[in-house]
This record gives C-alpha cells, structure tokens and sequence, in this order.
C-alpha cells in the first residue's frame, strides 16, 4: 500500500510542477493617475513631505497632544478598527493552511439485518450462519487539492491584502481622528477669544452709552441716541451665552472623540499667543499611495480583486484532488484491534472538471473581473480626491495668509477710528451713530479675525492630514 501512495503522490506534484501556471495576469496599480504635481504648489522633485512627522512632533501645543493621546487610546471608532485588524489577522493565518492536507480521526460501528428472503441475507445466513453483520472501524482519512492553478496561492494573497486593507482603514481612521481633534481644539481657542472680545466690546458700550446718557442729560441729544446705544449693547451681550453654548457643545465633540462623557477642556494658551506655521514640504503627488491611507488601501482592494480573478479563475479548470483512508476494520470486536489482520487502507486520486455548473463559475469568473474594472477606477477616484484635497489645502494656507493681513490692518484701522470718534463725539464734532458704527465695526472685524486664524490653523491640519499625515 505505501507503494502505491508514493506514486500517487508523486504523479500529483509531477502534475503540479508540470501544468502549475498563472492562469490570469494581474494588473499593476496605473502609474497615470497621478499628475506631476500639486496644483497651487511650486514644481520641485523633493520627496520629502510634512506627512513623514510624527503628530506628536507635528502639533506642540501639549493640550492638543493630551488630547489626541486620549483619542488614540480611548475613542471607540479605533478600538473597533483593531478588532477588524484582529479578525483580518485570523483570516490570514488560517488562508496559511490551505496547502496542508485535510485529516480526521473517525471510529464508526454499525449493525445490519437483511431480510431473509434477500441475496444479502440468504448468504449471510449461510456464510456465517448468523442473520445479521456487524462493522466496526476506526482509523484515519486524508484529503488534499493539489494547487495546480494558484487557487489557493490566490486565496493566501487575498487574504493578506485583506488583512492589509484592515490596517489601512485604521489609519486612515487615525488621521481623520487626529484632525478633528485639532479642529475642535483651535474651534474651542477662536470661541475662547470671540467671547473676550465681546465682554470687551460689552464694556465699552456700556462706556459710550454712559457718555450719551451724560449728553442726553445736557440736552445735546435725544432719547434716541440712548435707545440706538442700547440696542447696541444688547447686540454684544447677546454674543456672550450664544458664544458659552458653542463652546459648552464643542467641548462635548471633543469628549466624544476622546471616548470620554461630556466634561470642560484644559485650555492653557490663547489664540493670540500661537503662531501660524507656514509648512511648505509636500512631497510630489505619486508618494500618496505610500503616506495616505486610503490611497493605499484602494491599493490593497486592486490586488484583492486580482486574487479574486485569479481563484474564480481556477475554478474554470480541472481540480486534482488526492484522499486516503486507513485504519483497522473488522466484523467481530473481538478481532478489531486484531493487527494486522484488521489493516485497512484506500488511496484515490482524480481530476475533476466542472461540467453541468461551468456556466455558473465563468458567471462568477466574469464578476470578478468586472469587480477588477472598479477597483481600478475607484483606485483613480481615491487619487483625484486625495490630490484634490491637498491642493484646496495648499490654497487655503496661502489665500488665508493674505486675508489675515488685510483683515490686521482693517482691525487697527477701526481701533483708531473709535478712539477719534470717541473724542469727537466728547466735543461735541461727531454724531453718535458714527461712534455706534464704528464700535459695530470693530466688533465684527475682531470676530472674524479670530476666525480667520482659527481657519489658518484648521488649513494646515488639513494639508496634514491629506497628505496622510497623522497616523504614524
């Protein structure tokens, strides 16, 4: 019996070393779909990127960095992510065993009446001269496909890009986490600062009311100049709880995304007191696919699809599959574990060719190559997007810089013409309404000033993380 085993065997590697082939070829992430370079950044072919800093090294401020910390350990989106890098891993390590054979132990025993009046009794009867047969077996079977096509070499691939991808989608989960948790952050900082200037304001129309009344009382002014200045002041103190309400809710954002209830935020800085930093290292566009995670995990989806040809593929061909069977047999118990009288052994091998279902398989063959087509196109897609982004990003950091300037100059502007319209309206030069609008003015243009750091600050997280900065 090992005799013929070892030549069934080797007639099966024989087969495989002989026929074994790539019955599909694969097809290469396309090298086209990335341009030269970004839009609204200057032509250079330095690869080094913003993206290659760690977020603790690319953000200073330690709250930011306290809070991330929390983000990354506690928010739950992530632990979930893990979990789904976890069953990845399982799904891999198992794709490991489809080379090795398929054993089980087996112990059977069974019992047997035939009718008297049948062949099998009336033999039986006179063979043994009993009226029925008892089996009793126990012993070892074996199956093993033989991966002739790369069916199962593409199910290992499959599996690993699979398991990849899983890692993919958690960084990329990271980095838009990261982000967020700077936003909410700087968000929380440009409330804190909107709120100081509208106490402040609140303050000073309650000066320019006190002046108006003093006028009032002097006859130089009507009851309208208080009604107006008071409206005015209500306009500002109106800003304060609607200001206390958005930061009470962007605190609980933040609480959310570092798993936490809702509770306040240390803040140990303002505002005015954080620079800007202009980053200008980008890379070039085709180092996307190695920084940004989606990038790559539309990547990893390509070379799953290819797999995926690959095994619907196999199926289209003939199927070598080896079993054997061996162990101790015997009618009696008494002579089951009678050796070797009781050996048993049975060896097959054989191809099998679908036939009635082939219709059906090249169905699926045909799915999975179209399945191919879109993961090419959505591969393309994700490149336009990240691309995309990055130059908005880009742009955003240069137009804002030049906004701020502008906007510096109105606010110091405005400042000088309330001290003048103050000190005109005391000597009686000016109207009120000309200090009223330019306390309005001032207001406005020191809210949007904050803002329009905040938005400085909000860009180059932005251009951050779209270069798929944030994960490492």
């Amino acid at each position: 019996m090992k005799n013929h085993i070892t030549k069934i065997v080797t007639f099966a590697i024989l087969i495989t070393t002989l026929i074994s082939c790539k019955v599909s070829k694969d097809i290469e992430t396309p090298k086209d779909a990335f341009p030269e370079n970004f839009r609204n950044a200057s032509v250079s072919s330095d690869t080094t990127s913003i993206a290659d800093v760690e977020w603790k090294n690319f953000f200073t401020e330690k709250d930011i960095i306290k809070l991330i910390d929390s983000a990354v350990a506690r928010n739950n989106d992530l632990q979930i992510a893990e979990k789904n890098i976890e069953i990845a891993q399982y799904r891999f390590t198992q794709s490991k065993w489809g080379n090795v054979p398929q054993v089980s132990l087996f112990v059977n025993a069974s019992t047997s009446n035939p009718s008297d009046n049948s062949f099998t009794g009336l033999n039986l009867n006179q063979a043994i001269g009993a009226k029925h047969i008892e089996d009793y077996s126990a012993g070892a079977s074996l199956s093993w496909e033989a991966d002739i096509w790369g069916k199962i070499r593409n199910q290992k691939k499959g599996a690993y890009a699979g398991y990849l991808q899983s890692e993919e989608v958690k960084k990329a989960l990271q980095t838009n986490i990261v982000a967020n948790v700077s936003r909410g952050y700087y968000n929380l900082l440009m409330l804190d600062a909107q709120l100081d200037i509208a106490r402040q304001n609140l303050r000073l129309n309650d000066s320019t009311t006190n002046i108006i009344k003093l006028k009032y009382d002097a006859g130089q002014v009507t009851t309208l100049a208080i009604q107006q200045s008071e409206a005015q002041k209500l306009n500002s103190a109106q800003l304060i709880p609607l200001l206390e309400q958005n930061i009470s809710i962007q605190e609980n954002a933040l609480s959310v995304l570092t798993g936490s209830f809702p509770n306040s935020k240390e803040r140990s800085v303002k505002l005015s007191a954080l620079e800007v930093k202009h980053n200008t290292a980008i890379g070039v566009p085709s180092s996307l696919v190695s920084r940004r995670p989606d990038v790559k995990s539309a990547e990893l989806a390509l070379k799953a699809a290819n797999a995926n040809v690959g095994i619907t593929k196999a199926d289209l061909y003939p199927t070598l599959r080896i079993t054997a069977q061996g162990g101790l047999n015997s009618f009696e118990t008494s002579n089951w574990f009678n050796i070797p009288a009781s050996l048993f052994g049975a060896v097959a091998g054989g191809l099998t060719q679908p036939l009635l279902n082939n219709k059906r398989v090249r169905t699926q063959y045909n799915i999975a190559v179209a399945e191919r087509e879109k993961a090419v196109l959505a591969f393309r897609q994700q490149v336009l997007v990240a691309v995309s982004e990055v130059s908005d990003a880009l742009v955003k950091v240069e137009k804002l810089q030049q906004q701020e300037t502008f906007l510096k100059e109105k606010v110091k502007t405005l400042q000088q013409a309330i001290k003048n319209a103050n000190l005109l309206f005391k000597n009686g030069m000016a109207e009120y309404l000309e200090v009223l609008t330019a306390q309005a003015n001032l207001l406005q243009s020191e809210l949007e000033l904050a803002d329009i750091k905040r938005q400085q600050f909000t860009a180059n997280t932005d251009l951050y993380r779209a270069l798929g900065g944030g994960w490492k």
